[in-house]
């Protein structure tokens, strides 16, 4: 879909192997380009995106035991790695709010922890808020859907904390995910944010899928 397309490529996932679009299961883009053409077409909720390591052997074994395994010990080692992926220590002092994506009280139930806000609270807990933005709606797994269909799963998945707007007006937020796939989860909830009046944002994932 054309959201998934738009996604903040916005001067790209950046690591890994130079600067790749999010776009299009986050391809490559040749050169000194920092942005794809859906990108330049029309403005993504992201202003940068950062990613530590492909969701690849042996990461994504790893990422995945952590996730599903009960294993919130692992929280601090993979905190360790994310934090030592280029460019992310700047980003993480320049913001004035670390949010991890929320979960669900349905998954958080599940999954017994909320894997983003684990990994959150060992990059900056001073800088941790987990309550503003919100989780409203349930919805499938995104790992179980095709890609044309996460970003239908997700719409009106997020809100902020109506009464704390003003906690994001003018403010540089670092908005951090466990895994990214087509984006569609992370998109949407940069959108909410930036609506809600947040000045820059940058998307910050531990690993994304090939």
């Amino acid at each position: 879909m054309r959201g998934v397309s738009r996604l903040a490529c916005a001067a790209g996932v950046r690591g890994l192997r130079g600067t790749l679009c999010p776009a299009a299961a986050a391809l490559p883009v040749p050169g000194s380009v920092t942005q794809c053409g859906a990108c330049v077409r029309s403005a993504p909720p992201l202003d940068a995106c950062l990613c530590a390591v492909p969701y690849a052997f042996p990461w994504g074994g790893l990422v995945t035991r952590y996730k599903f395994g009960n294993a919130p010990g692992w929280a601090g080692t993979l905190a360790l790695l994310l934090r030592s992926a280029p460019w992310v220590e700047p980003a993480l002092e320049q913001a004035d709010l670390l949010l991890p994506m929320p979960l669900s009280p349905e998954r958080l139930q599940e999954r017994g922890f909320n894997q983003s806000l684990e990994l959150a609270r060992h990059l900056a807990p001073r800088k941790t808020v987990a309550d503003l933005l919100l989780r409203i709606r349930h919805t499938a797994p995104q790992s179980t859907l095709k890609r044309e269909e996460r970003l239908q799963n997700v719409i009106a998945a997020f809100a902020v904390d109506p009464l704390r707007t003003h906690e994001l007006s003018g403010k540089r937020v670092v908005l951090l995910d466990d895994v990214m796939t087509s984006g569609a989860s992370l998109f949407l909830a940069a959108q909410t944010l930036r609506d809600a009046g947040a000045a820059h944002i940058t998307g910050l994932v531990l690993a994304r899928t090939a």
